[in-house]
Order: structure tokens, then C-alpha cells, then sequence
């Protein structure tokens, strides 16, 4: 009727256990899913093992990797399911882009929802998940292609390639007019009003193809876990084991953000140790 923890140099005996091991995602501080075997070998059901609130791969990968580093303040993002014209995700704060593709606290939050979503695995296969990044979000369209035309007055001998330096961080010109199209030779003043469209919706409707999510040990927390059917939710003991409680991640609980997840462990914890 009682348990037996064996360490490297001794065997504690107890009366309950709180098993608190925490998920998969970082490995390197010792979280690396053990405790979902222990818990599997006294019966308990593991629910699929999946990374949350983790950096989004990009198809366009040069690109992103051009802007590597750059990190966008205050722009908007939507994620979309392009076979079903669904809006799947949308939010507004910061992101940055890598040698992969995104990450910042946006994507994070975007990838919880995607992860989610139903055949997501398939539909990114098929390459019909796409993100559209709105780098001017205070203004409108009309409001932008103002702004446009007057920084083209000031700036109409130049060449188009010198003439986004006042809308975008620096790192972000070359390949904004690579994306755009608009050939980079040209002069500002031959630039015409269509073209001029075309820089408008890049600046507002930037859009990228969704690849897939990095690994598991790049997320901040996993998805999946120890069933909660499986566990007493007034107490965090096992609804199979008499004195064996869980808390922590590795239950199959998560969260839309990093906050809330913090949360879900402490209570769980708080709950455990009170009974």
C-alpha cells in the first residue's frame, strides 16, 4: 500500500507521490518526458505528444532568411485556411523573423491555434495554410498610398530599390523589393499607379505559405499529455491509483499563451500538495 522512489543512492517509501515532470519541450532542463513511461507503465492513457506555442517554418525561406533577426513591433498577422477561405488566427503585437521562418509572441500564439485546427497536417502539405502580415496596420489603404506618393515626390529621381527606407526597417528593403516585383532599376517617377498597388497590398497583405511547426524542443510547452479523464480534477489524484497525484504539464492541459500555462502548473501544483 505504499510507493517506493528509488534514486541513485537510496529508496524513499511514501505514502502518496505527486508526479511532476514536467512535458517534452525543453529537454535541456531535464524535461524530457520520462515521467509520461512512468505513468503509462501504472496504467494511465498518454494523449498524442505535440509542440504548442512554437516558432512557425516559412516555404519562403529565403526570404525570411534575408530579414533574419528583424524583429516587427506593432504589426498585425492573419493566418487563414486558403481551400476552406477560413480565418483561422489573428492578432496584433510582435514577431520576428528567422532562418526558418517567424517566431515572437504572435506566431507562438498563432501556432496554438493551428496546431488545433482540424487536417492541419494535411493542409499544410498541400501548402493551403497561409499568413498575412499587415506591416502598416495604424493606416488604410488610401492613408498608405498617400504616405507612398509623398515619399515618391520627395524621393522621384531615385531608383525604386532606395525608396522604401522610409516605410521599413532597413534589413527589410532588399527583400520587400524583391517580394514586391517592381524591377529595382527603375525610377521612382516612371513608377505607375498599378505598380503602386502592388506595393500597397505587400505592405498591407504580405503573404507567406506555411510550411509546418519547428521541433518539439523549440516549443514552450506541449500539447498532449496524461488523459484528465484519468484524474480527480478537486484533488490532481489518479482516478486508477490511490496516492498517486499529477500536476504541471504533464497533464493534457494547455493554453493559448505562456501566462496561462504558467497558471495551469502552479494550481495543479497547489492543488496536488493541499491533498
Amino acid at each position: 500500500g505504499k510507493f517506493q522512489v528509488k534514486t541513485n543512492n537510496q529508496i524513499i517509501e511514501a505514502d502518496k507521490i505527486i508526479l511532476a515532470t514536467g512535458g517534452k519541450t525543453y529537454p535541456v532542463t531535464g524535461s524530457t518526458g520520462a515521467g509520461y513511461d512512468i505513468a503509462k507503465k501504472m496504467g494511465h492513457t498518454i494523449t498524442n505528444i505535440r509542440p504548442s506555442l512554437v516558432p512557425l517554418e516559412i516555404i519562403e525561406k529565403t526570404d525570411c532568411q534575408n530579414m533574419q533577426g528583424l524583429s516587427l513591433r506593432n504589426v498585425s498577422i492573419k493566418i487563414k485556411d486558403i481551400e476552406k477561405n477560413k480565418l483561422i488566427y489573428e492578432d496584433f503585437g510582435e514577431m520576428i523573423f528567422t532562418h526558418y521562418g517567424m517566431s515572437g509572441p504572435i506566431i507562438l500564439s498563432g501556432s496554438a491555434h493551428l496546431i488545433r485546427y482540424k487536417n492541419i497536417a494535411e493542409l499544410l502539405k498541400k501548402q493551403q495554410i497561409k499568413i498575412y502580415i499587415d506591416l502598416k496596420p495604424a493606416l488604410t489603404e488610401e492613408q498608405l498610398n498617400l504616405r507612398i506618393l509623398r515619399d515618391f515626390e520627395e524621393l522621384k529621381n531615385k531608383q525604386f530599390k532606395n525608396s522604401l527606407g522610409l516605410l521599413l526597417p532597413k534589413k527589410m528593403v532588399e527583400p520587400m523589393v524583391s517580394i514586391i516585383g517592381i524591377d529595382p532599376e527603375k525610377r521612382i517617377n516612371e513608377i505607375t499607379k498599378e505598380e503602386r498597388k502592388t506595393i500597397v497590398k505587400n505592405l498591407k497583405n504580405l503573404e507567406l505559405t506555411i510550411n509546418g511547426f519547428r521541433g518539439i524542443e523549440e516549443a514552450i510547452v506541449t500539447k498532449g499529455g496524461i488523459s484528465i479523464k484519468e484524474i480527480n480534477p478537486k484533488t490532481m489524484e489518479s482516478k486508477l491509483i490511490q496516492g498517486l497525484y499529477f500536476a504541471g504539464e504533464i497533464i493534457d492541459l494547455d493554453a493559448f499563451t505562456g501566462g496561462f500555462n504558467l497558471q495551469i502548473a502552479w494550481s495543479t501544483g497547489y492543488v496536488a500538495a493541499q491533498n
